[in-house]
């Protein structure tokens, strides 16, 4: 197979031409009954980006894990061994939980699907000497395309024309450098135009083109975990571990004991449900009901964590231009330095409507002054790495060369003596984006071995100013990221004063300190640090700077989230923990973000921090169950194993417990949860399920053995005389079932709300209370009916037996709660109980 970036890399300086257009003339493009024909030969660009996880990768995530494939080869061996209602019930919480997570993956599918198609950005097409807007999909062998700055390119193909371009090949070859394009130039899907335009003809689509591996590889670049995902799979590791341990400690000790073959695989089938594998199925639930939910309200969900990482955000870093405000440009003031008024007006004109760049400052001044193009002798492309564009126009008295670009970048180029007014200083002061025109003496080249330098001893023209209007929600949702301890960083490449102004309109603080891209060259990291750390604002930054801002940013242990909607934040995107575009920026953009603001909705931010929370909230109250039952488990196992008087519970009564303590729980706290503090820690999780679980151990282990070995002395439930009998076993496993339940109930009562010292009844979540009495009924209902009973293995207990249980499940919960009110696990290992040491 061809490598695409060798290919890329070695045709970069090849020049070809297409069929019927090496003669200069630039074709009209395919008739409608060429691309009719293309159609239906299937060579078409129908093979469209992916937008979220496929099918095939739904099932095998939630069917083919390691844990899954465990039990159910247990299952197996259970059924070659004549236990086949063993084997259903074991593996029944486990085909439930992977029912739930299907139905919710694929339902979140659709709907994610559906948006994406909606918020496809579309491509410019020549078809019958006519520009058309069509999908990227729809494109076929041999159209004519157009992309200008910001576009993605489609299909590969060859430039034709007299356009030129600057195309990020990055995404190809790794390089951030732009290449120039220009006529018989190969081009290449996935590649982004930086700057000025460029017209191609697709000789590579579909399955053929690089498009879908290129923008595949942008967002597999961009899979970071978030801190709550680090933690679930550290919790699995251990568990994983911990089953392993006791499987091999079971298996010896049932080899010396001559266990059966059939008891073995039953308990191997126990203890391997102590990997809580449903924590995977309660994250995926919980963050496709999150991608739902911020989809309703504007955002558009790329990569599945996305709203949980929002919530672990301590520094939002965010671009200004068609970020914090609309990008819509208007001249709002012009001053004339050399001439009149009118004539500075024309000359801005005719420089706008005779470049060949497509960006939106020249839109304005195309829109403000209309005027005739002239014949472009040379040019160089505005670049967000240099801040300025040239054009050499062959007017009556010959060729002139000017210049427009930012003032402070061009101001060590004028002739000695010119300066800017005092009165262009306030207009920056005001917000305003500044731009100055001058004009070069005759006979200066633009381009000089292959690079473009900025002509010295320039006659400064004249400025104008643009106004961009401030997103009507920015302020107030910059309020809120500060209001929960998020800090600011503009990153900007317009002069600091400017972005400074626009701040102070966003309410951001007026006591920030500026910084300015060229202080940024060859700092030391520590001053960096220092920087970053006192500083809110930068102005005229690289993409490179961005980049590196972020970098150090991350670099210090911050999570870094970076808002950009252009090609020039493609760097900083990526560099970011989490990645948010705007939907009107650039397919570049988009392509690497984890998130999508629709319709540039920056409103919908707030409601995804605040889903993120609940996210984070949920998944804490689900891992204190899910923690608590597997030390719980463990250590009743070690217990009994030390006395040796048998195994706690049968594979049908620890599947009872798991579902009814965990398995259906975990679904209801995910859609149920309460935001949890942006700033809480985590180790609360270990304050809550050590004294649960060793507190619970305890007292199960008192019940088990008061039932084995007292039970027939006291008279409880007279099945038999004989103490550890197989009748008496059975009877002490079911009042440990019932207990393990009751307990397992009443600790969803404790698992909310966050941050509370002492859970406690005031605290209770009267929906959790509304569960809890559900789930009991439930067991109730298979406690009392014979042939229920008789599927879980549960032996039918009298009417003191389950008030003596409920009684000591109660005390437990008085006891546990004594236990966080006087915070005695922390007093006994003198730790603190808020940090956690």
């Amino acid at each position: 197979m061809t490598n695409p970036v060798a290919t890329a890399t070695h045709m970069r300086s090849a020049r070809v031409f297409a069929p019927g257009v090496a003669d200069g003339g630039l074709p009209s493009g395919l008739t409608t009954a060429e691309v009719e024909a293309r159609r239906l030969a299937g060579q078409t660009n129908a093979a469209a980006l992916p937008t979220s996880r496929s099918y095939v990768r739904i099932v095998r995530d939630n069917v083919f894990t390691f844990i899954n494939g465990v039990l159910f080869g247990l299952a197996v061996a259970l059924i070659a061994l004549g236990r086949g209602s063993d084997a259903l019930v074991s593996v029944g919480v486990v085909a439930v939980n992977m029912t739930v997570g299907l139905v919710q993956e694929i339902h979140a599918k659709l709907v994610l699907d559906r948006i994406a198609v909606l918020t496809r950005p579309d491509v410019t097409v020549i078809r019958d000497g006519l520009q058309q807007r069509i999908d990227p999909t729809d494109v076929v062998l041999g159209d004519l395309l157009v992309a200008t700055a910001g576009d993605q390119i489609a299909a590969d193909g060859v430039a034709v024309g007299n356009r030129s371009a600057d195309v990020d090949e990055a995404l190809l070859t790794g390089e951030s450098d732009v290449v120039p394009k220009q006529r018989g130039d190969r081009v290449f899907a996935g590649t982004f135009c930086a700057a000025g335009s460029v017209e191609y003809v697709a000789q590579r689509v579909g399955a053929d083109s690089t498009a879908n591996q290129l923008a595949t590889s942008a967002r597999a670049f961009r899979r970071v975990l978030t801190p709550l995902q680090d933690e679930m799979n550290r919790v699995v590791r251990v568990s994983l571990a911990l089953v392993v341990f006791f499987e091999i400690l079971v298996a010896l000790s049932n080899a010396l004991d001559q266990t059966s073959l059939v008891e073995s695989v039953r308990t191997a089938v126990v203890i391997a449900g102590l990997i809580p594998n449903g924590l995977f199925l309660a994250i995926a639930v919980a963050y496709a009901m999150g991608a739902v939910r911020i989809a309703g309200k504007g955002a558009l969900v790329q990569q599945a964590n996305a709203v949980e990482s929002l919530s672990h955000v301590d520094v939002l870093c965010l671009d200004k231009t068609g970020t914090l405000t609309t990008n819509r440009f208007k001249v709002a003031e012009t001053l004339a330095l050399r001439g009149t008024e009118a004539e500075f007006r024309s000359q801005l004109g005719s420089y706008a409507a005779s470049s060949s760049d497509t960006n939106r400052t020249l839109d304005a001044l195309r829109e403000a002054f209309p005027a005739v193009a002239q014949t472009v002798v040379d040019e160089v492309l505005f670049s967000s790495a240099h801040k300025w564009s040239a054009l050499t126009l062959a007017e009556s008295g010959g060729p002139q060369l000017y210049v427009l670009g930012a003032p402070d970048i061009l101001e060590s180029h004028l002739r000695a003596g010119q300066s800017l007014p005092g009165e262009a200083q306030t207009w920056v002061s005001r917000g305003y984006r500044l731009l100055l025109l001058a004009r070069a003496c005759t006979g200066h080249r633009l381009q000089a071995d292959g690079n473009a330098h900025v002509p010295d001893r320039l006659d400064a023209l004249g400025v104008v100013a643009l106004s961009d209007e401030l997103r009507h929600d920015a302020a107030r949702t910059l309020a809120e990221f500060a209001a929960v301890g998020v800090q600011l960083r503009l990153l900007s490449g317009d002069d600091p004063r400017t972005v400074a102004a626009l701040a102070l309109q966003a309410g951001m603080s007026s006591d920030a300190k500026l910084v300015s891209g060229p202080d940024l060259a060859g700092i030391d990291p520590a001053s960096l640090i220092e920087l970053l750390a006192g500083n809110t604002i930068f102005g005229r930054v690289t993409p490179a700077q961005k980049e590196m801002l972020v970098n150090s940013l991350r670099a210090r242990g911050k999570y870094v989230a970076m808002i950009g909607d252009g090609v020039n934040d493609v760097l900083a995107l990526k560099a970011a923990d989490l990645a948010i575009a705007m939907q009107s920026g650039t397919a570049a953009a988009r392509a690497v973000a984890d998130m999508v603001l629709l319709k540039d909705n920056f409103g919908a931010l707030p409601f995804a921090l605040h889903e993120g929370q609940r996210i984070r909230g949920g998944m804490h109250a689900i891992l204190k169950l899910f923690l608590t039952r597997v030390l719980y488990m463990a250590l009743l196992i070690v217990m009994l194993a030390v006395v040796d008087i048998g195994f706690p519970f049968a594979p049908k009564q620890n599947a009872l417990v798991t579902l009814l303590t965990v398995g259906l729980p975990t679904l209801a706290l995910a859609a149920w949860a309460r935001p949890m503090e942006p700033r809480e820690h985590a180790s609360s999780v270990f304050h809550f399920v050590v004294p649960a679980a060793c507190a619970l151990a305890v007292t199960g282990f008192s019940v088990y053995i008061g039932y084995l070995l007292l039970g027939p002395v006291l008279g409880f439930h007279l099945a038999t005389d004989a103490t550890n009998s197989p009748e008496s076993r059975s009877v002490a496993r079911t009042a440990l079932t019932t207990l393990s339940i009751l307990c397992g109930l009443l600790l969803i009562m404790f698992v909310q709300p966050h941050g509370v010292p002492v859970p406690g009844w005031r605290g209770v979540n009267w929906r959790h209370l509304a569960l809890g009495l559900a789930l009991a009924a439930t067991f109730a209902v298979i406690a009392v009916e014979p042939r229920l009973r008789e599927v879980f293995e549960l032996q039918p207990l009298t009417l003191v037996d389950y008030v003596l249980l409920t009684f000591v499940a109660a005390l437990w919960a008085l006891v546990l709660r004594g236990i966080w009110r006087w915070r005695l696990l922390e007093r006994v290992l003198g730790i603190d109980p808020v940090h956690g040491g």
